[in-house]
């Protein structure tokens, strides 16, 4: 059959496969932001606290995908497990450098002002500084959730939910009639999943960030 009456026949399979791929990269990515969040309030202010944080998560980022998930399988088992675990992981690096270059770049002065108007440092970070860094934070969470769309595809290896296992089973069945249309319906729902998630990003930047800081 053609790639289109395959993606007839397997519609709900292939619906079902992208609903999963969508759920674990958002719930992973939402774990990765607050995860990536904290640790930039709490290294921003100390140059060599900043720069642990952002070698530490490099270096994760180093590790291939595969091995990644391969090491946690004898930890954590099979399944959603080392996918939630490696994504979350992986997805750290973006949210954490973009959140410390942007709560680095506040302007001093407004910092002073809400000082002197009596803020609490609490009531001046998240009434001041991370409203003012929330743009490049968006940028990292835009750009970890476009990486993660890609390395999700590889939970398939380890049992994992998601598109991948279309890619993996057409793979594994190279030269069969439907292994191409396999691969080919795994890697074109990822790119619209990423294109979606991206269109998505826009409209709240849009919404949450006021235009004069857009500009």
């Amino acid at each position: 059959m053609n790639f289109w009456e395959y993606l007839g026949s397997r519609h709900q399979q292939l619906l079902t496969d992208a609903y999963q791929h969508a759920s674990v990269v958002f719930q992973c990515m939402v774990v990765a932001t607050v995860l990536g969040l904290l640790i930039a309030v709490a290294t921003y202010r100390s140059g060599w606290a900043g720069d642990l944080a952002t070698t530490a998560t490099s270096t994760i980022l180093t590790i291939p995908s595969l091995a990644m998930i391969g090491l946690l399988i004898p930890v954590v088992g099979l399944g959603v497990p080392p996918t939630v675990v490696a994504l979350t992981l992986y997805g750290l690096l973006p949210v954490v450098r973009n959140a410390i270059v942007g709560l680095r770049g506040v302007d001093p002065s407004l910092v002073d002002a809400a000082t002197g108007i009596g803020m609490s440092r609490l009531t001046r970070l998240t009434r001041v500084e991370l409203p003012l860094a929330w743009p490049p934070v968006l940028t990292g969470i835009r750009v970890s959730t476009q990486m993660l769309m890609g390395i999700a595809a590889i939970a398939a290896y380890a049992s994992g939910p998601g598109l991948g296992n279309q890619i993996f089973r057409g793979i594994a069945s190279l030269g069969s009639r439907n292994a191409l249309n396999q691969v080919l319906s795994g890697t074109l729902g990822i790119i619209v999943l990423a294109l979606l998630f991206d269109a998505a990003y826009v409209l709240l930047g849009r919404l949450t960030i006021p235009r004069g800081i857009r500009v």
